[in-house]
């Protein structure tokens, strides 16, 4: 008999209101505790007073800050260190997903080419593949 996984935490960071909602409602139905940011600086604030989600899903381009710069903050200061983090971009060029991997990403998925529950199936098979 399998043993149930602890419940995921997410934390999705997105400048597209409309997409965030979305996946959020998405990662909400399939079980998750969901949190959500606008904005990479608030999320870092977030991680700064403690959030401890076990994914993070992080758009590359974003106007305050890019993805990138949000993922390089993560791992100079330590946050987060649990998470796996997810890009989720419509940047699919493999200079962008070698970046990404190259800072520490667990993943990478491009949202054009994947319907919402895909990304929900894809992140957390991710996060499950990396807790191993």
């Amino acid at each position: 008999m399998d043993t149930v996984d602890k419940k995921n935490s997410i934390l999705i960071i997105d400048d597209d209101r409309f997409l965030l909602d979305m996946y959020a409602l998405k990662f909400k139905a399939g079980g998750c505790d969901v949190d959500v940011s606008f904005d990479p600086a608030n999320a870092l604030e977030k991680l700064r007073k403690g959030a401890s989600p076990n994914i993070i899903l992080l758009d590359v381009v974003m106007p305050s800050m890019s993805g990138f710069e949000f993922l390089e903050a993560v791992r100079k200061e330590n946050l987060a260190k649990d998470a796996s983090v997810i890009m989720l971009s419509n940047q699919g060029s493999q200079e962008d997903i070698d970046k990404a991997m190259q800072l520490g990403a667990a993943g990478y998925i491009i949202k054009a080419s994947s319907i919402p529950s895909e990304v929900l199936e894809k992140a957390l098979s991710i996060a499950k593949e990396r807790k191993k």
